[in-house]
């Protein structure tokens, strides 16, 4: 079975382009328009080993990070199906030079964000406002039905706290969405 999803999200705001294969090599085509979250989308594909193709263009920033996270999330949903045989849970701990991360996620279909990252609120990394990082982690839990509890332990670079959340997201998602079984890995039968 692949699992593989191709999912568009038009709106007034924002025009959006989401592909994703969970057992791809880690292949990318991304472009935002924001050359920050180009950097992050990258780094998600490569180092969970999922392929990943983003187009998305917008009237504002907010508007097209947030969706993205929405159709990424979407997507997953889509790509995992009834989640039979995969890990589920999946952790990683991940340094970017100064700081350190640690991500666990859980695809339980249900949603739950621990988001604690220590960004300074008054200042943007790059072409990116602090507060669309938080907005693109809870869409993407959300619209993905995960539990996501991402934590940044210390640091003091604001591109490398955000860098090290990204890397560990896309390693826990690496090990969660392994398949390790033909089984429902949950006590009720299904996720």
């Amino acid at each position: 079975m692949e699992r593989i999803a191709k999912m568009t999200r038009k709106t007034t705001e924002t025009e959006i382009l989401v592909e994703l294969n969970l057992d791809g090599t880690g292949k990318f085509e991304i472009n935002t328009g924001l050359k920050f979250m180009d950097h992050m989308l990258i780094l998600l594909s490569r180092h969970s080993g999922i392929d990943l193709k983003v187009k998305a263009s917008g009237d504002l920033t907010h508007h097209i990070i947030e969706d993205i996270g929405i159709l990424i999330g979407e997507c997953f949903i889509n790509a995992l199906g009834d989640k039979k045989g995969i890990n589920r849970y999946g952790s990683a701990f991940i340094p970017m030079d100064d700081s350190l991360a640690r991500c666990v996620i859980d695809f339980s279909g249900r949603k739950a964000l621990i988001l604690e990252l220590k960004l300074n609120e008054e200042c943007d990394i790059e072409d990116v406002a602090i507060e669309d990082i938080r907005h693109f982690f809870n869409s993407f839990a959300e619209n993905a039905k995960i539990n996501l509890h991402l934590h940044l332990l210390y640091g003091e670079d604001q591109h490398h706290k955000v860098e090290a959340a990204f890397k560990a997201l896309a390693k826990a998602i690496k090990k969660a969405v392994k398949i390790t079984s033909n089984e429902i890995p949950s006590t009720k039968g299904v996720l």
